[in-house]
């Protein structure tokens, strides 16, 4: 049988080296959940990448259903392979630097809750773990995306799984100098001549009827399909916005932004933790930030 000719190297599909390391690891220790505490990734991470890397070879390469796992015949061959061409990427020097051996937790988590909560509070969590590198990378919930592979999850959603966060509730807030162009707000009807931000993250019609009042929801002007820009609009003095204490904590305590009335509803969706990974980084980052969001409660607590 004649040997094919080989495909020119611009023309070939090259499986990733992450797919490659999670085949090799799952095959050495025969379990998806030991290859995820080696490569320090979840265990669904693993077998996503190793099926990604079957999905590019047209064939299966480890049998699922036995304990400790089993390698297919094609696993085998392949296996044969591709272990001494990651032998040799190994025994490159570049890639045996102390920083290659540092542990490393991936968080996934909404635009505002990154920027507003998480980021400010990040240094204290890195004090305490120095050894520590953690990937933060954002996840866009309201287009219905995929979010990120990250060993931490955190969502603005309905929790069919994982812990509640943040127990926020939404009130109006506005910045001074567009209350300072308007007449006092004595109640809530009084906003009916101030113009009211809308985003479908977070509708206004549950706080107006918890306040009596028997509008409808806004229709006009920018749509905000974003909690941080809506908070960015109500600092520009765009108008007033149903907003979280939580979210918008930076503002209160400058002054940016003020709460209008004494009257809250509960948030939309919650902010809640989903952990894919039992490891011990993933425990100690779990552990604090729910520490951390319970500290923003307390605060909230006493600004209302």
């Amino acid at each position: 049988m004649s040997t094919p000719p080989h495909k020119p190297l611009a023309d070939l599909r090259y499986p990733s080296l992450e797919g490659l390391r999670a085949f090799e690891a799952a095959a050495r220790l025969g379990s998806l959940e030991r290859a995820a505490e080696l490569l320090s990734i979840s265990a669904s991470a693993v077998s996503k990448r190793i099926s990604t890397l079957e999905e590019l070879l047209g064939a299966p390469l480890l049998t699922r259903q036995a304990k400790p796992l089993t390698l297919t015949a094609a696993g085998k061959e392949y296996l044969a392979q591709v272990r001494p061409a990651l032998e040799l990427l190994a025994a490159v020097p570049q890639h045996q630097r102390a920083a290659q051996g540092r542990a490393r937790l991936r968080i996934s988590a909404p635009p505002t809750f990154a920027r507003q909560i998480l980021v400010p509070a990040l240094p204290e969590f890195s004090a305490a773990h120095p050894g520590l590198e953690l990937e933060l990378v954002l996840s866009i919930p309201f287009l219905d995306e995929a979010a990120p592979e990250a060993e931490l999850e955190i969502r603005n959603a309905d929790l069919a799984k994982g812990q509640v966060l943040l127990q926020d509730r939404v009130t109006p807030m506005a910045a001074p100098a567009l209350l300072a162009a308007h007449p006092p707000l004595r109640e809530p009807a009084d906003l009916r001549g101030l113009p009211l931000l809308r985003t479908p993250l977070q509708p206004w019609a549950p706080w107006f009827a918890a306040a009596g009042l028997a509008w409808p929801e806004p229709d006009s002007g920018t749509r905000f399909v974003d909690l941080g820009l809506t908070l960015e609009a109500a600092v520009c003095g765009q108008g007033v916005a149903l907003a979280r204490p939580s979210l918008a904590l930076p503002q209160l305590r400058s002054g940016a932004l003020r709460t209008l009335f004494p009257i809250g509803v509960p948030a939309e969706l919650p902010y809640g933790l989903v952990q894919h990974s039992d490891s011990a980084a993933a425990e100690a980052f779990a552990a604090w930030l729910h520490g951390h969001c319970a500290r923003l409660q307390e605060e909230v607590s006493g600004l209302a």
